[in-house]
């Protein structure tokens, strides 16, 4: 039965409301549910804890020196220390993070009550993600983090200390490390005066080119199931399931996440023994440690897309080597030069076909 047409006396249609902004979460939400989840951290004493706390905040400068040294990035910027928090607060960062990225995502208009459902219910799936997450994670470069939303190196200070534990490496060796990596992180974004943009303007045009209704995902689902039958591509169902055009964006997204784990990486181990003696037993053991875990962790890690991520670091470092043996670091670099010189999705499992086009 059609609704009846509405006057100037009834109250405003509530699906009316057009194109809001943002990804439809409740963030404070899932904040609370991912502290609520939370495990507590590894037991130190008070003066191992605060001895951890000193020694990341320290490492963090100290790092990216080296970083600086072996990229050739970042001359003259100032050397800035991170923010070395507990898991609630690692959670708590990365949902102010999502919601600055994601807040200019401009999607279809949906009723206000079917939005709060909405909302309310990625609020706590998210926060269960990040509940996960959070008792693994490291440390972070978020670029749009901070007070001044200028950018932000979080250390988790427990999961860096159940880590060392877990591979039983020396804690200084690995904190150092662990430093490395987020400090190539924070380098790439600050260095590059391009890069923070792109990628927020890629994040939001991805989400912006979201479908709403079922008919597309409908239209693709027969040769969708084809093609997980016939294993083609290798493509996970979520991108299998996107239109042409998001999936194209989608891509560039994979491909320059990929770079920019790969790099840093690379730039990790490259640094050497001088600076990190045990860094081949470290990224022996991290490596095997990434690819373990029981039954029920890797189907976790599966569903969120963890494994996606190792195998990002190993693309993104295969490329950055083969590129960097081939050509110097120098050479490599021309990557930041503007987002058209940036590897493509297939270049990055071909780097000889960027080389010949760049």
């Amino acid at each position: 039965m059609p609704p009846e047409p509405a006057t100037t006396s009834d109250p405003p249609d509530e699906s009316a409301e057009e194109a809001p902004r943002g990804l439809p979460v409740d963030w404070g939400l899932a904040a609370r549910t991912a502290t609520r989840l939370m495990q507590p951290g590894p037991t130190v004493s008070q003066a191992e804890a605060l001895r951890i706390v000193e020694l990341l905040r320290a490492d963090a400068v100290t790092a990216e020196g080296h970083v600086r040294e072996v990229t050739g990035l970042g001359a003259g910027l100032p050397l800035l220390p991170a923010d070395v928090v507990d898991r609630p607060s690692w959670a708590s960062a990365a949902v102010a993070g999502m919601a600055a990225l994601t807040r200019d995502a401009k999607l279809p208009a949906v009723p206000a009550t079917a939005r709060k459902l909405t909302s309310t219910t990625a609020g706590l799936q998210a926060g269960a993600v990040l509940s996960y997450l959070g008792s693994r994670v490291l440390g972070q470069y978020d670029p749009y983090g901070g007070a001044d939303g200028e950018g932000r190196l979080l250390l988790v200070a427990p999961n860096v200390v159940a880590a060392q534990q877990a591979l039983d490496v020396p804690m200084d060796d690995f904190a150092l490390w662990v430093c490395l990596h987020e400090a190539t992180h924070r380098l790439q974004f600050t260095a590059v005066p391009w890069l923070r943009d792109y990628f927020s303007g890629e994040v939001t045009g991805f989400l912006s080119a979201a479908e709403t209704t079922a008919a597309g995902i409908l239209e693709r689902l027969p040769g969708v199931i084809s093609s997980a039958r016939e294993g083609k591509g290798g493509m996970g169902l979520i991108e299998l399931l996107q239109g042409p055009e998001q999936r194209a964006m989608l891509d560039r997204l994979l491909a320059l996440t990929t770079l920019l784990e790969g790099h840093a990486d690379h730039v990790m181990d490259a640094v050497g023994p001088a600076v990190v003696p045990s860094v081949a037993t470290i990224r022996g053991r991290f490596t095997a440690r990434r690819r373990g875990g029981g039954l029920l962790d890797r189907l976790l890690r599966a569903l969120l897309g963890v494994e996606a991520k190792v195998r990002q670091y190993a693309v993104g470092s295969a490329f950055t080597k083969h590129v960097v043996d081939s050509v110097g670091m120098t050479g490599f670099n021309k990557v930041w030069t503007s987002p058209a010189t940036l590897p493509t999705r297939a270049e990055l499992t071909d780097p000889d076909a960027w080389l010949r086009r760049v």
